[in-house]
């Protein structure tokens, strides 16, 4: 399975993305999408976009974006935030979430910083 992964897109998605986006089998969005009409044009590409909420998202966006997502996926939880804090010092709210779902992989946005 590939996933793409990205974030903080704050309303703006270049057509160059979508050569990254072409054979995802999912698209992970780690909030601050900015604009319903970006969040539809990724779910409409791959059909599987999981989305959170970032803090720059409108209610638009909330409705469709929860602030956090938690499953599994080929056997390895996965936790989707936008707002962690810098690792491994995490926000009171995301210990909580790591304490209760034991995710193998965090996935969060917010920072700009890639780790």
């Amino acid at each position: 399975m590939k996933i793409t992964v990205i974030s903080d897109t704050h309303s703006w998605l270049d057509d160059k993305a979508f050569k990254y986006l072409d054979d995802a089998d999912e698209i992970w969005h780690a909030g601050d999408i900015g604009s319903i009409e970006v969040y539809d044009q990724l779910n409409d590409f791959t059909g599987k976009l999981r989305a959170v909420n970032g803090n720059i998202d409108g209610q638009d966006i909330i409705q469709v974006a929860p602030d956090y997502q938690a499953f599994t996926i080929e056997d390895k939880s996965i936790l989707i935030t936008h707002i962690a804090a810098n690792p491994p010092k995490y926000n009171r709210e995301v210990r909580k979430l790591i304490f209760k779902y034991k995710p193998d992989i965090l996935v969060c946005g917010h920072s700009h910083i890639l780790k």
